[in-house]
């Protein structure tokens, strides 16, 4: 929101500054200056908010118990430190019956027993559960919050779903020619044996790598806060959804979403105490870098551009003013506070200091800020004071005194500050210019 430059108490302040005389009649003051050169910059004011470098919540990849809290609050961790460890028995027995299933899948080569007209609907069952599976494993993984551990399964599911297609690609082209005469049962039973045997490989490596996952550990440096924001509820743990494809039964679980959240709840999760999959167990939070993000209003985002400095102030500190430079400008809108359109514009913040020179605390991520930025300047430009100018038959316009008598003159107007205004046409400097009671002024009117 651009600083109002006709603001009363501007003008009075103004006058003071330049010295201004006033015609002797009380009921209809005005007030006189001076057209100067001088510079100006337009400031532009925006709601904002604290920001941390980064934030990572660790979340339990599947159901159990937390074993181990390696971490206190507030104490600081390097990239990779073990923060917790899940005791998860499901995890570990899917891990085992997996391990089981990948062993006799690769014992033989599959299928035994079937014969050509059974062949069919075998490949049908495999195809089935094989997508069931990989569905289930995806919808999972999805929901864990950590997105190391998530982007890591799924790149496995993904990878395993397409070899797993390949494989049943050629098998049902098998099948499709054994049908016609054309190709022999062997050789389709070892192509089924084949896709089977990918599929138990794919439970095996997802099952491996929940367990794996049941050490959580720091994936950035920073502050540890115990619990973290509200998880989406899930429907069971990776390991359970993948055990259609290990050939297991499924072992219910506690959705994640039953512990309670909230302001005032404590959402940390004790030793020994049961969590789901993708409760929250602890948040690493980067304070290295802190930086903003601003709510740029519509009528001003076309002003703001990376490399715009800013002054910051906070509610937390009074009477401090941060150092600020606009990164970014969001491309789409967003709705602000007001309900109106604006555009989110990322900065990166610097020191702050009170006016008799001392250093200012350090923000906390999520402190409420304004942050007003300079998005335009004019050096030794024309200007006049902001309340000089007026609204004449759709244009801007100020008063001037020539040859004694008050003329309206339409301007154009460029940088505009929360003082001065820079005068592009229309005056030159020198002039004498109306600043107070310009509603009260009249063409011809004489003034001393």
């Amino acid at each position: 929101m651009r600083r109002a430059p006709l603001a009363a108490l501007t003008a009075a302040v103004v006058l003071l500054l330049l010295g201004a005389s006033a015609c002797t009649s009380s009921s209809a003051p005005v007030g006189l200056g001076t057209v100067d050169r001088s510079s100006v910059t337009e400031v532009v004011d925006a709601s904002a908010t604290i920001t941390a470098h980064a934030v990572a919540t660790l979340t339990a990849p599947t159901a159990g118990t937390l074993a181990s809290l390696s971490v206190a609050p507030g104490q600081s961790v390097a990239a990779g430190q073990v923060v917790a460890v899940i005791d998860s028995p499901a995890a570990q027995q899917q891990l085992a019956d997996a391990s089981a299933a990948l062993a006799s899948a690769s014992g033989g080569a599959g299928g035994g027993g079937l014969n050509t007209r059974d062949l069919a609907a075998a490949q049908k069952r495999t195809d089935d559960a094989a997508a069931t599976a990989f569905a289930a494993a995806r919808r999972a993984a999805t929901a864990i919050a950590d997105p190391g551990v998530r982007a890591g399964l799924l790149a496995q599911i993904d990878a395993a779903s397409a070899q797993y297609d390949t494989l049943a690609a050629t098998s049902r082209a098998l099948v499709a020619s054994v049908q016609r005469g054309i190709a022999s049962l062997s050789s389709a039973l070892g192509a089924l044996g084949a896709a089977q045997r990918a599929q138990a490989r794919a439970a095996y490596n997802l099952a491996k790598s929940t367990v794996d996952a049941l050490t959580l550990r720091a994936p950035i440096a920073g502050v540890v806060q115990l619990g973290g924001p509200a998880s989406a509820p899930a429907t069971g743990s990776l390991s359970n959804l993948l055990s259609s494809v290990a050939g297991g039964v499924p072992v219910p679980v506690p959705a994640s979403g039953s512990r309670p959240t909230g302001p005032g709840v404590d959402d940390s999760v004790g030793l020994g105490e049961p969590v789901g999959a993708g409760t929250a167990v602890a948040t690493i939070v980067d304070t290295s870098a802190l930086g903003l993000i601003a709510d740029i209003d519509e009528t001003d985002v076309l002003l703001v551009a990376p490399g715009v400095p800013a002054q910051v102030e906070l509610d937390a500190a009074p009477g401090a003013s941060y150092a600020a430079t606009v990164g970014s400008v969001d491309v789409l809108p967003t709705t602000s506070a007001r309900g109106g359109v604006a555009y989110r514009a990322r900065l990166t913040l610097g020191a702050g200091r009170y006016s008799d020179g001392r250093a200012a605390p350090t923000p906390r991520p999520g402190m409420s800020a304004v942050a007003h930025l300079s998005v335009r300047e004019a050096r030794d430009a024309v200007t006049v004071p902001a309340a000089a100018v007026v609204r004449a038959d759709g244009r801007d316009a100020v008063w001037l005194v020539r040859d004694g008598k008050e003329v309206r003159v339409p301007v154009t107007l460029g940088v505009q500050g929360p003082d001065r205004v820079q005068v592009v046409s229309g005056v030159t400097a020198g002039d004498r210019v109306v600043v107070r009671g310009a509603d009260r002024v009249h063409s011809g009117q004489s003034l001393p």
